[in-house]
């Protein structure tokens, strides 16, 4: 029987990040995260330099058509590829990339005013 998924069931303020992991509704999950409306699923990309648009098959499924994610690309911030960036607008999704700390702070910004928001997040040591 394989593993059950790796998931939050909803959405939660990222209450802390570094040291390879996050943290957030009291719990600590090491590795990189996907946060979606339907929840924060461990996600499997380590380096922006490996991450590919498969990568982010959840994101398309869940949120295209619309609205717009922040993607922590790490320790400092670097643009994700030209592949990455021709997906995100083939799927009608808003790309914006910054730090993982940035991306970590605006999501929890956006999260207490009641918006919509979505975040893939590098984790960083």
């Amino acid at each position: 029987m394989p593993a059950p998924e790796a998931r939050f069931p909803g959405q939660a303020a990222i209450e802390a990040y570094g040291n390879a992991g996050f943290r957030f509704a009291g719990m600590s999950h090491r590795g990189s995260i996907l946060c979606l409306p339907s929840g924060i699923y461990a996600w499997d990309a380590t380096r922006l330099d490996t991450v590919t648009p498969a990568d982010f098959a959840r994101v398309f499924s869940e949120c295209s058509g619309g609205g717009v994610l922040l993607f922590g690309v790490g320790r400092a911030m670097t643009r994700p590829s030209l592949d990455i960036l021709r997906a995100f607008i083939e799927a009608k999704i808003g790309l914006e990339a910054m730090d993982t700390g940035a991306a970590a702070r605006t999501y929890n910004v956006l999260l207490a005013e009641g918006r919509p928001v979505a975040a893939a997040l590098l984790a960083v040591e």
